[in-house]
């Protein structure tokens, strides 16, 4: 039984890109779409793709590296987890690196980035921490 399937999704990213690994699969949820559709498209992954296979499906994402064959995510942490959420007001959304990273959070506006949460002046619970 896995209690908390977002750091599942992350760890499996960390892992891949240890390994070298072209791509990863992982099994889907609205959420984890969110999320590895925003890592699309803030640039951290190469494409995403959604296979509908079995009872929930598969998110397939290609890994991104650069020309040194260096991954593009130096860093993917969670923040908030089923034993401690973390929430934060408007005024409150962590800037990851002083503004080169990306802070993931879920708001009732749907999951954003942190960035989109302070232009839309709204908080939430800060899922994850990309750089």
């Amino acid at each position: 039984m896995m209690t908390d399937p977002i750091a599942d999704m992350l760890t499996r990213i960390r892992n891949a890109q240890k390994a070298r690994f072209r791509r990863v699969d992982i099994p889907a949820s609205k959420v984890k779409k969110a999320i590895a559709e925003l890592l699309l498209r803030e640039g951290y992954v190469r494409s995403v793709k959604f296979i509908d296979e079995g009872p929930q499906g598969t998110i397939r994402i290609y890994i991104k590296y650069t020309e040194d064959k260096v991954p593009v995510i130096e860093g993917i942490t969670r923040v908030s987890r089923p034993g401690l959420r973390i929430y934060v007001d408007k005024d409150e959304i962590p800037k990851v690196l002083g503004g080169y990273g990306t802070a993931i959070l879920s708001t009732s506006k749907g999951i954003i980035t942190g960035h989109e949460a302070r232009m839309k002046g709204i908080g939430g619970e800060v899922l994850c921490k990309v750089w």
